[in-house]
């Protein structure tokens, strides 16, 4: 009698021991990959600010925002945590050159809005579409609009990847 009673716990320790060594097995096969990139993270506050009206030499949400204002609130307030300057061209000075075909989330997108030099800036979110403070607030823009395509410049890496 005593036989049948130690069978039933050595079968459940072998079946036990096999299942647990399986999973083990298994685990580096089933990480989860659920971290948000720093562009990511920068567009998630960026959108936070969408509606937003502009406001000449603006940097808050509470009173409005132009370009720059805006991109320095976001790139401060998210969890990159990068103080840009208040100035487009100051900005443009910044970070690593990107080309347009290469453009990731988050990067920095420079425009000459007065025919001079850089006095725009907004935030690339892929897709040929980028947020920005523009003269009727915070909305998203597309590169593929004649008057964005006209006065593009460059864009800026200040991200790290």
């Amino acid at each position: 009698m005593s036989m049948s009673v130690r069978l039933p716990k050595r079968l459940l320790l072998l079946v036990t021991s096999f299942i647990m060594g399986f999973a083990l097995l298994l685990t580096p096969l089933l990480k989860a990959e659920a971290s948000v990139s720093w562009g990511q993270e920068v567009i998630e506050v960026g959108k936070r600010s969408i509606g937003t009206k502009f406001k000449w030499g603006g940097t808050s949400p509470t009173t409005g925002f132009d370009a720059s204002g805006y991109t320095q609130y976001v790139f401060k307030t998210s969890a990159a945590k990068i103080n840009l300057p208040h100035s487009s061209s100051a900005q443009y000075k910044l970070g690593k050159t990107v080309m347009k075909s290469q453009l990731k989330q988050g990067d920095l997108i420079f425009f000459k809005t007065n025919g001079k030099n850089v006095s725009f800036v907004g935030i690339y979110d892929g897709n040929v579409k980028f947020i920005a403070a523009t003269s009727s607030g915070v909305k998203y823009q597309s590169l593929n609009t004649k008057y964005w395509k006209e006065r593009y410049v460059g864009a800026k890496r200040v991200l790290k990847y």
